[in-house]
């Protein structure tokens, strides 16, 4: 319809940009549109994703890594790597999380806490997408409570030898490289873990309803024997891991509004060429009242990603803050997903239409970096002083 009025225009959210932030936005658009887009449904039906190629072409385009500076590294805003996030969730969680997993948490932990020896070695080739990388900080025991992790790092000399296993690892097994997080004598380190290191296995995880278009694995390590140069030397404790969880859910905040927006837009659009009763779905006021109340909640949540983006950009976020911006633009996103499939009816169960694999996706970005009542017991300490995670 030629009067109707994007989401954009609704909000003028573009006139909330810079001109490098909207070219940014839109170049990452056409690619995921022309590149991705349309074998995304085929991909998440047979649970497979070509990671290899998708990773090198993402490479190319500049956004794995594309926050960091140095090693071939794009040295984008913070609020540019959070647009191109929101583009790429737009057509899958799983592609943002390929992303998000490789710059946020692998080669972030890398570039703020590796040795120059480890950043030259990985950084080039990962922002490239010639190596792939992967984040082992979850246990089967252990997600919301990484400080009980069992996963150990014992002295052998000038070696460490590492045992355990972690858990739901995006990337785990295409991974070149994995950042794994273990318990010592010293305290929680890092260590660069090459996935060819003897007694490093990484079995990929079947039967997922969700994130089907993303491989998640099991990361095994049976006496996995590392160097001393393996350790990475400004990590120490949790603060490590729970700093790059931070910038992963940064990226989060912006494409749980990708997914939103994708799945309005569908709703829209279907309920303009869907015929009932002699006139449009569209034409109906329930329907309108369904997606005005969404549009809010899109308009709202883009409204947040980019407060907190410029706040980011100043170096003043707080993790409380990100964790506000997770826990609302999540939840909003999937209670949006879900409503969309009401207005496509039984059309919105099919891969034919984007809705039920965001809802589906939407489940897992639901608990993972933080599940809501995480943050939400995040938020509470922050405005009552008083922490209550036990």
């Amino acid at each position: 319809m030629s009067d109707s009025q994007s989401l954009s225009q609704l909000f003028a959210l573009d006139s909330l940009l810079d001109t490098e932030e909207i070219a940014i936005r839109d170049t990452v658009r056409r690619f995921a549109d022309e590149k991705i887009r349309p074998h995304i449904g085929e991909w998440f039906e047979a649970a497979a994703l070509p990671v290899r190629e998708l990773a090198q072409g993402l490479g190319e385009l500049g956004v794995l890594g594309m926050h960091l500076d140095g090693y071939g590294c794009a040295g984008m805003s913070a609020t540019a790597y959070g647009l191109a996030c929101l583009e790429l969730e737009a057509v899958d969680s799983g592609i943002r999380s390929l992303v998000s997993v490789q710059g946020s948490l692998a080669m972030y932990a890398i570039h703020h806490y590796g040795s120059e020896d480890q950043k030259q070695e990985w950084l080039p080739r990962m922002a490239a997408g010639k190596a792939i990388g992967c984040f082992g900080l979850t246990e089967p025991d252990f997600g919301s409570n990484p400080a009980g992790m069992r996963t150990g790092a014992k002295r052998d000399g000038d070696d460490w030898i590492l045992n355990g296993t972690k858990m739901w690892i995006t990337n785990g097994s295409v991974a070149d490289v994995a950042v794994v997080w273990a318990r010592t004598d010293d305290g929680i380190r890092g260590f660069v873990v090459p996935t060819d290191t003897p007694g490093f296995s990484a079995p990929e995880i079947k039967h997922k309803m969700s994130l089907r278009a993303s491989v998640t694995s099991e990361l095994v390590l049976e006496d996995v024997r590392l160097p001393e140069s393996a350790m990475l030397p400004e990590a120490k404790g949790l603060s490590g891991p729970l700093g790059c969880l931070n910038e992963a859910r940064f990226g989060i905040i912006f494409g749980a509004m990708g997914a939103a927006r994708d799945c309005l837009e569908s709703a829209i659009s279907y309920a303009q060429d869907r015929q009932v009763f002699d006139k449009s779905l569209a034409a109906y006021q329930i329907t309108q009242v369904k997606i005005a109340d969404m549009a809010l909640e899109v308009g709202k949540g883009h409204l947040l990603a980019y407060h907190l983006g410029r706040l980011k950009d100043r170096g003043v976020a707080r993790p409380e803050q990100v964790s506000t911006g997770k826990l609302n633009n999540v939840r909003e996103a999937i209670a949006i997903a879900r409503e969309c499939r009401t207005i496509l009816g039984a059309n919105g169960i099919t891969l034919e239409y984007p809705v039920i694999r965001h809802a589906n996706n939407l489940e897992s970005v639901l608990t993972y970096e933080g599940t809501s009542e995480v943050h939400q017991l995040v938020i509470g300490k922050a405005l009552t002083g008083e922490a209550a995670f036990r």
